[in-house]
Protein backbone atom coordinates (compact mmCIF):
# COMPACT_ATOMS: atom_id res chain seq x y z
CA UNK A 1 0.00 0.00 0.00
CA UNK A 2 1.07 4.12 -0.70
CA UNK A 3 1.95 5.89 2.88
CA UNK A 4 3.25 9.07 3.60
CA UNK A 5 5.52 7.87 6.60
CA UNK A 6 9.10 9.32 8.10
CA UNK A 7 12.16 7.89 8.44
CA UNK A 8 13.10 10.59 11.12
CA UNK A 9 11.97 13.39 12.90
CA UNK A 10 12.17 16.68 11.15
CA UNK A 11 10.71 19.12 8.91
CA UNK A 12 8.08 18.63 6.16
CA UNK A 13 10.91 17.47 3.97
CA UNK A 14 10.89 14.34 5.62
CA UNK A 15 7.57 13.32 4.55
CA UNK A 16 8.01 10.84 2.12
CA UNK A 17 5.37 8.43 -0.21
CA UNK A 18 6.34 5.04 0.57
CA UNK A 19 5.00 1.84 -0.15
CA UNK A 20 4.77 -0.47 2.99
CA UNK A 21 3.41 -3.74 3.73
CA UNK A 22 -0.63 -3.98 4.04
CA UNK A 23 -1.07 -4.22 8.07
CA UNK A 24 -1.72 -7.21 9.79
CA UNK A 25 -4.95 -7.33 12.10
CA UNK A 26 -5.68 -8.19 15.14
CA UNK A 27 -8.66 -9.74 16.54
CA UNK A 28 -10.43 -6.68 17.73
CA UNK A 29 -9.19 -4.47 14.86
CA UNK A 30 -10.49 -3.64 11.56
CA UNK A 31 -9.21 -3.00 8.16
CA UNK A 32 -10.02 0.43 6.70
CA UNK A 33 -9.50 1.73 3.15
CA UNK A 34 -8.69 4.89 3.67
CA UNK A 35 -11.15 7.86 1.56
CA UNK A 36 -9.58 10.91 3.32
CA UNK A 37 -7.36 11.66 6.15
CA UNK A 38 -7.32 14.81 8.57
CA UNK A 39 -4.72 16.69 8.78
CA UNK A 40 -4.12 18.17 12.60
CA UNK A 41 -1.47 20.96 14.17
CA UNK A 42 -0.39 17.33 16.51
CA UNK A 43 0.83 16.06 13.13
CA UNK A 44 3.32 18.44 12.35
CA UNK A 45 4.71 18.36 16.13
CA UNK A 46 4.89 14.61 15.83
CA UNK A 47 6.32 14.82 12.38
CA UNK A 48 9.00 17.17 14.52
CA UNK A 49 10.12 14.59 17.79
CA UNK A 50 7.74 17.43 20.11
CA UNK A 51 5.94 14.99 21.70
CA UNK A 52 8.61 11.65 21.24
CA UNK A 53 8.57 11.23 25.41
CA UNK A 54 5.13 10.65 25.42
CA UNK A 55 4.63 8.04 22.89
CA UNK A 56 6.83 4.68 22.49
CA UNK A 57 7.90 5.77 18.36
CA UNK A 58 8.74 3.06 15.56
CA UNK A 59 9.97 4.11 11.82
CA UNK A 60 8.90 4.60 9.31
CA UNK A 61 6.42 6.33 10.80
CA UNK A 62 2.95 6.93 8.93
CA UNK A 63 1.57 10.22 9.69
CA UNK A 64 -2.22 10.90 10.85
CA UNK A 65 -4.99 9.90 13.42
CA UNK A 66 -8.00 10.92 11.43
CA UNK A 67 -9.75 9.20 8.47
CA UNK A 68 -13.01 8.41 6.93
CA UNK A 69 -13.48 5.31 4.54
CA UNK A 70 -14.75 2.01 4.13
CA UNK A 71 -14.27 -1.45 6.34
CA UNK A 72 -12.47 -3.84 4.17
CA UNK A 73 -11.92 -6.59 6.25
CA UNK A 74 -12.75 -7.40 10.34
CA UNK A 75 -10.62 -9.35 12.83
CA UNK A 76 -12.13 -12.52 14.51
CA UNK A 77 -13.17 -10.37 17.64
CA UNK A 78 -15.15 -7.82 15.84
CA UNK A 79 -19.30 -7.80 15.92
CA UNK A 80 -19.50 -3.70 15.29
CA UNK A 81 -18.81 -3.08 12.07
CA UNK A 82 -18.70 -5.42 8.69
CA UNK A 83 -16.85 -5.50 5.14
CA UNK A 84 -18.74 -2.40 3.15
CA UNK A 85 -19.73 -0.17 6.13
CA UNK A 86 -18.32 3.43 5.91
CA UNK A 87 -16.41 4.86 9.06
CA UNK A 88 -15.46 7.61 10.48
CA UNK A 89 -12.16 7.11 13.05
CA UNK A 90 -9.86 9.12 15.28
CA UNK A 91 -6.69 6.30 15.55
CA UNK A 92 -4.49 7.03 18.10
CA UNK A 93 -2.69 4.09 19.81
CA UNK A 94 -0.15 4.29 22.61
CA UNK A 95 2.85 4.26 20.37
CA UNK A 96 3.32 5.80 17.03
CA UNK A 97 3.62 3.45 13.71
CA UNK A 98 0.42 3.13 12.27
CA UNK A 99 -1.26 6.48 10.75
CA UNK A 100 -4.15 7.36 8.41
CA UNK A 101 -1.98 9.16 6.05
CA UNK A 102 -1.90 5.64 3.92
CA UNK A 103 -4.55 3.83 1.89
CA UNK A 104 -5.50 1.12 4.50
CA UNK A 105 -5.45 1.57 8.00
CA UNK A 106 -5.43 -1.16 10.97
CA UNK A 107 -7.80 0.60 13.41
CA UNK A 108 -8.71 -1.02 16.81
CA UNK A 109 -12.85 -0.77 17.18
CA UNK A 110 -12.43 1.78 19.91
CA UNK A 111 -11.52 4.16 17.63
CA UNK A 112 -14.26 4.01 15.04
CA UNK A 113 -17.84 4.96 14.72
CA UNK A 114 -20.31 4.37 11.71
CA UNK A 115 -20.61 7.16 9.28
CA UNK A 116 -23.83 7.80 7.64
CA UNK A 117 -24.29 7.87 4.13
CA UNK A 118 -25.53 11.73 4.26
CA UNK A 119 -22.31 12.92 5.95
CA UNK A 120 -19.78 14.22 3.59
CA UNK A 121 -16.07 11.85 3.50
CA UNK A 122 -14.20 15.11 3.36
CA UNK A 123 -15.66 16.95 6.15
CA UNK A 124 -15.98 13.58 8.00
CA UNK A 125 -12.42 13.30 7.87
CA UNK A 126 -11.71 16.59 9.24
CA UNK A 127 -14.08 15.90 12.18
CA UNK A 128 -12.52 13.13 14.99
CA UNK A 129 -9.66 14.79 16.68
CA UNK A 130 -10.92 18.40 16.39
CA UNK A 131 -14.01 17.55 17.37
CA UNK A 132 -13.67 15.28 20.45
CA UNK A 133 -11.18 17.67 21.43
CA UNK A 134 -14.29 20.36 21.43
CA UNK A 135 -16.68 17.61 22.51
CA UNK A 136 -14.93 16.21 25.57
CA UNK A 137 -13.50 19.90 26.87
CA UNK A 138 -17.17 21.30 26.85
CA UNK A 139 -18.69 17.98 27.78
CA UNK A 140 -16.64 16.25 30.23
CA UNK A 141 -13.94 19.40 31.39
CA UNK A 142 -16.53 22.08 31.58
CA UNK A 143 -20.05 20.76 31.62
CA UNK A 144 -20.98 23.90 29.34
CA UNK A 145 -25.25 23.28 29.84
CA UNK A 146 -27.94 25.58 27.71
CA UNK A 147 -27.98 29.22 29.46
CA UNK A 148 -23.97 29.48 29.98
CA UNK A 149 -21.83 31.75 28.73
CA UNK A 150 -18.87 29.78 27.12
CA UNK A 151 -15.80 31.53 25.78
CA UNK A 152 -13.60 29.94 23.35
CA UNK A 153 -10.22 31.42 22.43
CA UNK A 154 -9.06 30.61 18.73
CA UNK A 155 -12.07 30.04 17.78
CA UNK A 156 -11.76 29.84 13.82
CA UNK A 157 -9.37 27.08 14.12
CA UNK A 158 -10.33 23.49 13.43
CA UNK A 159 -10.92 22.63 16.79
CA UNK A 160 -12.60 26.31 17.83
CA UNK A 161 -14.89 26.09 14.65
CA UNK A 162 -16.34 23.14 16.23
CA UNK A 163 -16.36 24.08 19.74
CA UNK A 164 -18.40 27.28 19.29
CA UNK A 165 -21.09 24.56 16.92
CA UNK A 166 -21.16 22.31 19.65
CA UNK A 167 -21.68 25.14 22.56
CA UNK A 168 -24.62 26.57 20.48
CA UNK A 169 -26.14 22.82 20.25
CA UNK A 170 -25.54 22.67 24.12
CA UNK A 171 -27.62 25.53 24.61
CA UNK A 172 -24.76 28.16 25.38
CA UNK A 173 -24.62 31.44 24.19
CA UNK A 174 -20.61 31.87 22.70
CA UNK A 175 -18.11 34.49 22.20
CA UNK A 176 -14.97 34.07 20.12
CA UNK A 177 -11.13 35.45 19.98
CA UNK A 178 -10.38 35.40 16.31
CA UNK A 179 -8.73 38.00 13.84
CA UNK A 180 -10.97 40.11 12.43
CA UNK A 181 -10.66 38.37 8.92
CA UNK A 182 -12.60 35.82 10.61
CA UNK A 183 -15.56 37.40 12.09
CA UNK A 184 -17.93 37.12 9.41
CA UNK A 185 -16.66 33.63 9.78
CA UNK A 186 -17.73 33.59 13.38
CA UNK A 187 -21.06 34.29 13.16
CA UNK A 188 -21.91 32.30 11.04
CA UNK A 189 -21.11 29.84 12.94
CA UNK A 190 -23.40 31.65 15.77
CA UNK A 191 -20.81 33.16 18.01
CA UNK A 192 -20.20 36.49 18.95
CA UNK A 193 -16.57 37.82 17.79
CA UNK A 194 -13.86 39.66 19.82
CA UNK A 195 -10.72 40.71 18.14
CA UNK A 196 -7.08 39.61 19.67
CA UNK A 197 -4.44 41.80 21.45
CA UNK A 198 -4.42 44.02 23.87
CA UNK A 199 -7.79 45.36 25.26
CA UNK A 200 -9.07 41.68 24.78
CA UNK A 201 -10.45 41.51 27.84
CA UNK A 202 -12.09 44.99 28.14
CA UNK A 203 -13.83 43.93 24.98
CA UNK A 204 -14.85 40.64 26.53
CA UNK A 205 -16.07 42.46 29.27
CA UNK A 206 -18.21 44.46 27.16
CA UNK A 207 -20.44 41.19 26.13
CA UNK A 208 -20.73 39.69 29.11
CA UNK A 209 -20.25 42.60 31.96
CA UNK A 210 -20.71 39.73 34.76
CA UNK A 211 -17.81 37.46 32.85
CA UNK A 212 -18.49 33.79 31.72
CA UNK A 213 -19.47 30.92 32.82
CA UNK A 214 -16.94 28.79 30.94
CA UNK A 215 -13.29 29.23 28.86
CA UNK A 216 -11.73 26.61 26.62
CA UNK A 217 -8.50 28.04 25.70
CA UNK A 218 -6.57 26.59 22.64
CA UNK A 219 -4.19 29.60 22.65
CA UNK A 220 -2.02 29.20 25.75
CA UNK A 221 0.62 32.27 27.00
CA UNK A 222 -0.91 35.34 27.88
CA UNK A 223 -4.42 34.38 26.62
CA UNK A 224 -4.64 31.13 29.10
CA UNK A 225 -2.94 33.52 31.50
CA UNK A 226 -5.60 36.42 31.47
CA UNK A 227 -8.68 34.16 31.37
CA UNK A 228 -9.37 33.59 35.01
CA UNK A 229 -9.84 37.36 35.27
CA UNK A 230 -13.22 36.87 32.72
CA UNK A 231 -14.61 34.12 35.00
CA UNK A 232 -17.81 34.75 36.68
CA UNK A 233 -17.96 33.28 40.24
CA UNK A 234 -17.65 29.73 40.31
CA UNK A 235 -16.84 29.65 36.33
CA UNK A 236 -14.92 26.92 34.77
CA UNK A 237 -11.58 27.13 32.95
CA UNK A 238 -10.46 24.16 30.22
CA UNK A 239 -6.95 24.46 27.96
CA UNK A 240 -4.61 22.21 25.63
CA UNK A 241 -2.17 24.40 27.61
CA UNK A 242 -0.84 21.87 30.62
CA UNK A 243 -0.18 25.65 32.23
CA UNK A 244 -4.20 25.48 32.78
CA UNK A 245 -3.57 23.10 36.10
CA UNK A 246 -1.33 26.13 37.24
CA UNK A 247 -4.35 28.37 37.28
CA UNK A 248 -7.12 26.13 38.88
CA UNK A 249 -8.33 24.84 35.17
CA UNK A 250 -8.73 21.18 33.61
CA UNK A 251 -6.05 20.15 31.09
CA UNK A 252 -7.72 18.68 27.85
CA UNK A 253 -5.63 15.66 25.99
CA UNK A 254 -8.08 14.32 23.23
CA UNK A 255 -8.63 10.43 23.72
CA UNK A 256 -10.12 8.10 21.18
CA UNK A 257 -14.05 7.07 22.76
CA UNK A 258 -16.37 5.34 20.74
CA UNK A 259 -19.84 6.74 22.48
CA UNK A 260 -18.18 10.14 22.09
CA UNK A 261 -17.52 9.81 18.65
CA UNK A 262 -20.76 8.62 17.42
CA UNK A 263 -22.68 11.17 19.25
CA UNK A 264 -20.22 13.85 17.53
CA UNK A 265 -21.07 12.07 14.22
CA UNK A 266 -24.66 12.12 15.15
CA UNK A 267 -24.30 16.10 15.64
CA UNK A 268 -22.66 16.60 12.07
CA UNK A 269 -25.71 14.60 10.45
CA UNK A 270 -28.02 16.34 12.37
CA UNK A 271 -26.83 19.48 11.17
CA UNK A 272 -25.52 20.72 14.53
CA UNK A 273 -22.06 21.17 13.70
CA UNK A 274 -20.30 21.11 10.35
CA UNK A 275 -16.52 21.29 9.91
CA UNK A 276 -15.33 23.49 7.41
CA UNK A 277 -12.81 22.03 4.94
CA UNK A 278 -10.03 24.89 3.77
CA UNK A 279 -8.32 23.19 1.77
CA UNK A 280 -7.49 19.53 0.12
CA UNK A 281 -4.32 17.90 -0.77
CA UNK A 282 -3.68 15.02 -2.47
CA UNK A 283 -1.33 12.46 -0.50
CA UNK A 284 1.74 12.96 -2.03
CA UNK A 285 1.47 16.63 -1.43
CA UNK A 286 1.07 15.81 2.56
CA UNK A 287 4.00 18.13 3.17
CA UNK A 288 2.38 21.12 1.65
CA UNK A 289 -0.55 20.34 3.65
CA UNK A 290 1.99 20.25 6.77
CA UNK A 291 3.32 24.05 5.51
CA UNK A 292 -0.12 25.07 5.80
CA UNK A 293 -1.20 24.06 8.84
CA UNK A 294 1.73 25.01 11.03
CA UNK A 295 1.39 28.36 9.91
CA UNK A 296 -1.47 28.43 12.43
CA UNK A 297 -3.92 30.44 10.32
CA UNK A 298 -6.39 28.04 8.76
CA UNK A 299 -9.43 28.23 9.09
CA UNK A 300 -11.16 24.91 10.13
CA UNK A 301 -9.56 22.11 8.33
CA UNK A 302 -6.90 20.68 6.12
CA UNK A 303 -7.99 17.03 4.22
CA UNK A 304 -5.44 14.71 2.21
CA UNK A 305 -7.33 12.86 -0.58
CA UNK A 306 -6.01 9.21 -0.08
CA UNK A 307 -8.45 6.98 -2.10
CA UNK A 308 -6.63 7.94 -5.67
CA UNK A 309 -2.93 7.84 -4.09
Amino acid sequence: MKAIAIQRYGGPEVLQLMDLPEPRLGPDVVLVRVRYAGVNPADWKIREGYIDDWFESHFPMVMGCDLSGVVVRTGLGVTEFAPGDEVVGYVRADHMQRGTYGELVAAPVRTLAHKPRSLDPREAAGLPAAGLTAYQALRRHLDVRAGDVLLVHAAAGGVGSLAVQIGRALGARVIGTASERNHDFLRSLGAEPVTYGPGLAGRVRALAPEGVDAVFDLMGGDTLHGSPALLRAGGRLASISGDVTGLGGRYVFVRPDPVDLAELVAMAARGEVKVHVSAEFPLADAARAHELVQTGHVRGKVVLAVETA
